[in-house]
């Protein structure tokens, strides 16, 4: 029997639709009964910031994603949080006090008095700029991943994402690459209370640097990232001998890559290297950052991924059924972020989105003229890696895989305290109020 043809319902070069079927065309598709609960974390205050008008990083993409988020009514199929901003105590968890006081207390004005010395010393400068606002901005994303990571934990989510963080070169005494606080690295910090192992995954353009220093020394992280590498591009780190040292010795994995990549090589390499590691080091819990400056024509990039390549080695992660929490990070041309943060949305919740963005978007003219959710992306920069190159860097990190003999287990004493996540503050009012209704 020969396969049945579905008519198209979207408009293309050869067929249109009237109006009344226009209108009774669904946005997204099911592709199964999917029984995870996936929260979305976001607090609208984190798209109100501006690094500068030159500066290449627009958190604005963040409202565009939220934008086409709504107008796909993916938010039926989420659980949604506001959340609460990040208290000071939660920053120092990984992050100096000297540091999180400068950031707390510096602003545009006071830095025109700042001499060199203390400048250098917290790495301000184009990148890393002073602006209004700069502490709250930072407060608010890291405080979304944190909320992400109590839903996790209690359970409550199975999949936690917030396209607000992902910040992962943040160091713990200074900024870097457009990075304030590394809500990664708390995130994690907060997971492996209760979870024996973590698994950190990098899909952005550059090298996670930020999470590998802070974890280089331990087995109970391990990170892996995909990135472009030649010594020079920033951050400069990132090579195939980067391996971790002491209890951490192999449980940093580097896949560094070369210009141009196109969706084949990188899916078909992800895919290789993610399973055996994955089913090696058994993790309870994966952090997946996925930075869209992998995506071609980004400002600042220089692969050739398509967003359904990009998409497809997040679902490929999600196929194995373990708990994740999914952040932004790079990506500096906003309107291939949000498509991309936006159809990766659906990929973790199982469903497939029309490729035609709904017209009564506020942001629609955004995404002329095609108005598509996949535009072609790929063919700007020739692919510089060859299949011999990406044979060598498999075989590598093949032979890193073979000197990890078991999954590292850690002995849980107790459950540590404040999983809630509420703020002093928030516990006095719940406690007065329960004071209230017991007199009552």
């Amino acid at each position: 029997m020969g396969s049945v043809t579905v008519p198209p319902t979207s408009v293309t070069d050869t067929f249109t639709v009237d109006k009344v079927t226009e209108e009774n065309i669904p946005l997204y598709h099911p592709n199964k009964t999917s029984t995870l609960n996936v929260s979305y974390h976001y607090n609208p205050e984190v798209s109100r910031y501006h690094y500068g008008a030159l500066h290449p990083m627009k958190p604005f993409r963040l409202m565009l994603t939220d934008h086409l988020v709504i107008s796909y009514k993916l938010y039926e199929k989420m659980d949604l949080y506001t959340p609460r901003k990040a208290t000071k105590d939660e920053l120092l968890q990984f992050h100096s006090e000297d540091y999180i006081n400068f950031l707390q207390t510096i602003t545009p004005e006071a830095c025109k008095n700042l001499d060199e010395l203390t400048l250098a010393k917290f790495n301000i400068g184009d990148d890393c700029p002073i602006f209004d606002g700069m502490y709250d901005y930072l407060a608010i994303y890291a405080g979304a991943s944190l909320d992400a990571t109590r839903k996790l934990i209690s359970g409550m989510s199975d999949i936690a994402i917030n396209w607000s963080g992902g910040l992962h070169h943040a160091k713990k005494f200074e900024p870097s690459g457009f990075c304030y606080v590394n809500d990664i690295v708390l995130s994690i910090i907060n997971l492996l209370r209760v979870h024996p192992r973590v698994m950190y995954i990098d899909i952005d353009l550059h090298h996670g640097d930020g999470v590998q220093e802070a974890f280089y020394t331990t087995d109970r992280v391990m990170t892996v990232s995909f990135h472009k590498y030649n010594g020079e591009f920033f951050p400069g780190t990132g090579s195939v001998d980067e391996t971790g040292i002491g209890k951490g010795k192999n449980f940093a994995i580097n896949v560094p890559l070369r210009d141009g990549i196109d969706d084949e090589s990188y899916v078909r390499l992800f895919k290789l290297i993610m399973e055996p590691l994955i089913t090696k080091f058994q993790p309870t819990c994966i952090v997946q950052q996925c930075g869209a400056d992998s995506l071609g024509y980004d400002r600042l990039g220089c692969f050739n991924l398509n967003i359904r390549a990009h998409g497809e080695c997040v679902n490929f992660i999600k196929s194995f059924g373990i708990p994740m929490l999914v952040v932004g990070g790079g990506g500096y041309t906003p309107r291939n972020v949000s498509r991309l943060w936006c159809y990766e949305t659906s990929v973790l919740n199982d469903v497939t989105l029309n490729h035609k963005i709904p017209n009564y978007l506020p942001t629609y003219d955004w995404f002329g003229p095609d108005f598509s959710l996949h535009p072609q992306l790929e063919g700007r920069i020739d692919n510089k890696n060859s299949r011999k190159y990406l044979e060598s860097v498999k075989q590598e990190i093949m032979e890193q895989i073979r000197y990890l003999n078991h999954a590292p287990s850690v002995q849980m004493y107790e459950i540590p305290p404040d999983i809630t996540g509420l703020t002093e503050e928030e516990d006095e009012i719940i406690k007065e109020l329960n004071e209230e209704a017991n007199n009552d």
